[in-house]
């Protein structure tokens, strides 16, 4: 099965694991940033594509995407679908 969204994906993980952000950093420049615990506190976890993660806001099951970097790994970015 062939993926179109690969080699844009691809790239978007190298720019953004080539220069990973603190939390701080990501906080000024993106909003709300989550860790891996508090993700799973605030989120079902849908399913995820690099640098991807498709979720369900637990307090009101708005479906939608967040951005995360590997290492620290956090996640940021929410867009409601």
């Amino acid at each position: 099965m062939s993926d179109p969204t690969e080699s844009t994906r691809r790239q978007m993980v190298q720019e953004i694991n080539a220069a990973p952000g603190s939390r701080e950093y990501l906080e000024a420049k993106h909003g709300q940033v989550w860790n891996t615990t508090e993700l799973q506190q605030d989120f079902a976890v849908l399913g995820f594509m690099a640098p991807f993660v498709i979720v369900a806001r637990k307090s009101d099951g708005v479906k939608g995407s967040l951005l995360f970097q590997h290492a620290p790994r956090l996640y940021h970015s929410f867009t409601e679908d």
